[in-house]
């Protein structure tokens, strides 16, 4: 949940391509980030993997006008329409994205080689067909914003009582390690997306922060399963409102642009 999935910077650096806010390597750059590349296979027309300047020229040409992002685990299909292909895959992968306008979607699988510390990092993007449909579970900008500051106030008191809140040294140095970077990439999204989801994207990533730092760095000292299993019962409903916040986020681009349409 710290990290922003690389749906989410395919999405928004995609939709500020579509949208003549930045050139086609200025985005390239940005969606592949501190990885080595980034390709896509399948794409109709192509017949091998493409860079992802192609390919986005691609599917803006195949009628593509947007993109949005699903976030689905098990249990929640977050912001998938189908068919069931495709939403095995990005189960699988636990993100992807759906592009508007034009049928196809993009599930990225991952490849690591190298030694420790000097790790490449290769990102291939399947193209897949999907079901145009309205996403499922995927709040407004509104609700998600309304969703993401009652759970942490709950969650703030809930984990206090269980001595999870605060957990020592471990978990300050997560907080400044979230904090440097925070200050350090102060473009959440990307240009052309309104302040509000900025706003919503900051809060779901300081709640995700507090649900990693939950999980990870508990209080000291041996823990019991039923301490354990009550602390699964506070995170888990704050983690679903995280992500259906992120998904809302990046997808306001798109939602935007549709009512300036109508």
């Amino acid at each position: 949940m710290l990290s922003e999935p690389r749906s989410g910077r395919l999405a928004a650096w995609g939709n500020a391509l579509l949208a003549g806010q930045v050139s086609p390597d200025d985005a390239a750059l940005a969606i592949v980030g501190d990885d080595a590349v980034h390709r896509v296979e399948g794409l109709p027309g192509e017949a091998g993997p493409v860079g992802l300047t192609l390919a986005l020229g691609r599917l803006r040409a195949l009628g593509v006008t947007g993109f949005r992002v699903a976030l689905p685990v098990p249990g929640h299909p977050l912001g998938l329409s189908g068919p069931p292909e495709f939403n095995a895959r990005a189960l699988d992968a636990e993100e992807a994205v759906v592009s508007s306008g034009a049928p196809y979607g993009l599930v990225p699988e991952v490849f690591e080689a190298g030694p420790p510390g000097d790790v490449r990092v290769e990102v291939v993007w399947r193209s897949l067909p999907v079901r145009e449909a309205p996403p499922a579970d995927v709040p407004s900008l509104g609700e998600a914003e309304r969703e993401l500051a009652e759970a942490l106030r709950e969650a703030t008191t809930a984990l206090a009582r269980l001595d999870v809140a605060g957990a020592g040294p471990v978990a300050e140095a997560a907080v400044d390690a979230y904090r440097a970077r925070a200050e350090r990439e102060r473009d959440v999204l990307a240009p052309g997306y309104p302040p509000r989801a900025v706003r919503v994207l900051e809060l779901a990533q300081r709640v995700g922060l507090l649900v990693s730092v939950a999980y990870e760095h508990g209080p000291s000292g041996a823990v019991s399963a039923s301490e354990i299993a009550a602390r699964g019962e506070v995170l888990r409903p704050v983690e679903r409102v995280a992500r259906r916040a992120q998904v809302a986020a990046y997808n306001a681009y798109v939602e935007e642009a549709g009512r300036d349409r109508r």
